[in-house]
């Protein structure tokens, strides 16, 4: 009953559902409170620490997402970090000490990105427009107008912004004027968890996840299909028992795109040609997944954080210590993997086992994005509009 009732709060059928529902959506803390919940976040657990979190900067971009479910994430330059919140301003800071070098207030409804290319910052909103600036400086370069609500960050390679909206739509822009270079559009189910994967480029080709549990690769530079393959199979007879959605950022690694579902499992298939390389049907998420040389991390839908053999997808450890804590997809580096929870703390967990390290207070919001890592340093962006800059020692 409390998936169901998640469920109906987060999901979209069509796109008009966000006007009465999503800007209503008051936050995960909220969702918490109260006697209707029957499996609550599961207490912190006292343990000795094995490292240390240090905060090295912190600093507030706004009102953050305004307790609104969207994906609003921090972005890098070269050294910079940038990042947006929900009532339209966007900050650039050093990464090294978090020294404000530009802010701009833009008044727009900003939903997914910012996503970073060749001296620009792109970023969509609920408004369904795409909006691009200068890096350096933060001035408006253009506005292009799109489908439906962006909710994904936007890809940017080789002159080219790709975009996916709500709807299903994938439109690409031409990063120096915002033209119209291409669209495709792809059919999405009645019913659908809110929420868009961002695609992951491979050579020529940019393949993405979407809501019908397809995996898909299309040709960046014309939008040529290229192959399409069910990564996710819906399963039962409602509507919500067969919900598949592909909302997790894909990745890929030595030619192989793994990606998870909401109640599909994970799956590994071939970037070249969309073969199924094997599903772990036991895990659902709708969160995120990190790797490293060998393994697979990624949190599933109770908060449980799993390690996974990248060749079979076979599970190696999980750690259900933060069981309902809403975390964040893991961001793995050394032998760390780092979460953070609905309550503003950073986790560290040890990458050979799952094994809790250590643990820091760091925002008054819930840190629901995913960790952003620039060599030993960490950097976490929460709903409150905090960004920090942590180091695990």
């Amino acid at each position: 009953m409390r998936l169901v009732i998640l469920l109906y709060v987060l999901c979209l059928s069509g796109c008009a559902v966000f006007d009465s529902v999503g800007e209503s959506f008051s936050g995960l803390t909220e969702y918490f409170g109260g006697d209707e919940v029957t499996d609550p976040p599961k207490a912190l657990i006292e343990y000795p620490p094995e490292k240390t979190i240090d905060v090295i900067w912190e600093a507030s971009v706004g009102v953050g997402t305004n307790q609104q479910s969207v994906n609003l994430v921090p972005a890098m330059g070269s050294e910079t970090i940038f990042a947006a919140d929900r009532k339209g301003l966007i900050v650039a800071r050093a990464l090294a000490n978090g020294n404000k070098l530009w802010e701009r207030n833009t008044d727009l409804p900003f939903s997914g990105g910012p996503g970073v290319g060749q001296g620009t910052l792109i970023i969509g909103t609920s408004d369904a427009e795409v909006v691009a600036l200068q890096s350096e400086t933060g001035a408006e370069l253009w506005r292009a107008k799109v489908s439906s609500e962006v909710l994904s960050v936007p890809v940017v390679a080789n002159g080219i912004v790709i975009i996916r909206s709500s709807d299903g739509n994938v439109v690409a822009l031409n990063e120096k004027t915002g033209a119209k270079l291409w669209s495709y559009e792809v059919p999405v189910p009645a019913l659908s968890i809110r929420g868009t994967g961002t695609p992951v480029l491979f050579e020529e080709n940019i393949i993405g996840g979407y809501d019908n549990g397809k995996l898909m690769a299309l040709r960046m530079k014309d939008g040529k299909f290229i192959w399409e393959t069910s990564v996710a199979i819906p399963k039962g007879r409602s509507e919500v028992e067969r919900l598949v959605d592909l909302d997790v950022n894909p990745l890929e690694a030595a030619g192989v795109i793994y990606n998870a579902s909401f109640q599909g499992g994970v799956s590994a298939t071939s970037a070249i040609d969309g073969e199924v390389i094997w599903r772990n049907e036991s895990i659902s998420s709708h969160s995120g997944l990190s790797n490293d040389w060998r393994y697979l991390y990624l949190t599933d839908v109770e908060s449980h954080v799993w390690q996974l053999d990248q060749r079979s997808g076979l599970s190696l450890w999980k750690q259900q210590d933060y069981h309902q804590r809403q975390l964040s997809p893991p961001a793995v580096f050394e032998n760390y993997v780092v979460v953070g929870d609905f309550e503003g703390y950073v986790h560290c967990l040890s990458a050979l086992d799952g094994r809790s390290l250590a643990r820091r207070h760091v925002a008054g919001g819930a840190i629901t994005a995913k960790p952003v890592i620039v060599g030993d340093i960490l950097f976490v962006y929460a709903t409150d509009g905090t960004l920090a800059a942590v180091r695990v020692h």
